[in-house]
């Protein structure tokens, strides 16, 4: 390799830092797992498409929704334990994230708003960005703003915490060491019921999040996340 001098400063200049390793590294691995819980988790459901309220449910009697879904008799035996095998790679992966992020400030840093950031203009303000599809300026674009901070902090310790929850609260295996799992949501129907409404309520963010990212350049946010690094004056997230 013929060394020419200010090249790498250039190099180095021309891209500005985004993530840390232990977000890049987690962030994939999140992704993997979450397409196969959905994979997976369709096709678990498919098996018996009505949700319940209380602690039996069953097709003799009343079901609190009726899923527009095909119901598909025999599904296959490897459904449950494909959905076990990559929920628990989402557990490690998630509590590798949450413990790197406390140990480098990823949280206080990047997701902790700040106290002016959250009062009712300025929550207004960055709703109103997002609902005109505004693009921001690449050095408002180089950090998050107070809906994105909420948004992934509530995700990050409040859905996903809640999806493992009323997993396990759906496991009898589980429930017969903590049946607490299960009483506290109202019986393990209830906690499949209200699984249901955390998994779409992550599908919904997960479809304005790829949708925002594309807004805001697809492949400038993705190589920032494989590499750590985007050009500057690009995208930031």
């Amino acid at each position: 390799m013929i060394y020419q001098p200010g090249v790498e400063v250039a190099v180095e200049k021309a891209s500005a830092p985004r993530h840390i390793a232990i977000v890049r590294i987690t962030h994939w691995i999140v992704v993997l797992s979450v397409v196969g819980l959905f994979a997976s988790g369709i096709r678990i459901l498919e098996s018996h498409p009505r949700l319940y309220w209380g602690e039996t449910g069953s097709v003799g009697t009343e079901s609190l929704i009726d899923l527009p879904i095909p119901f598909i008799i025999g599904p296959s035996v490897w459904n449950r334990p494909t959905h076990f095998f990559f929920a628990w790679i989402l557990v490690l992966a998630g509590l590798t994230y949450v413990a790197g992020g406390f140990v480098t400030h990823h949280f206080r840093h990047d997701l902790l708003p700040a106290k002016t950031d959250l009062r009712w203009n300025r929550i207004a303000g960055a709703v109103s960005e997002h609902l005109r599809w505004k693009r921001r300026s690449a050095n408002a674009a180089s950090t998050y703003n107070v809906v994105q901070r909420l948004t992934y902090l509530a995700v990050v310790f409040a859905v996903f915490p809640a999806i493992l929850w009323t997993g396990l609260a759906m496991s009898f295996g589980v429930t017969s060491v903590f049946p607490i799992l299960a009483t506290a949501v109202g019986g393990h129907q209830s906690a499949r019921t209200l699984h249901f409404v955390f998994v779409t309520l992550l599908l919904l963010f997960l479809l304005v999040h790829v949708l925002m990212i594309w807004l805001a350049g697809f492949w400038s946010n993705v190589r920032a996340m494989i590499t750590g690094y985007v050009p500057q004056g690009g995208k930031a997230r």
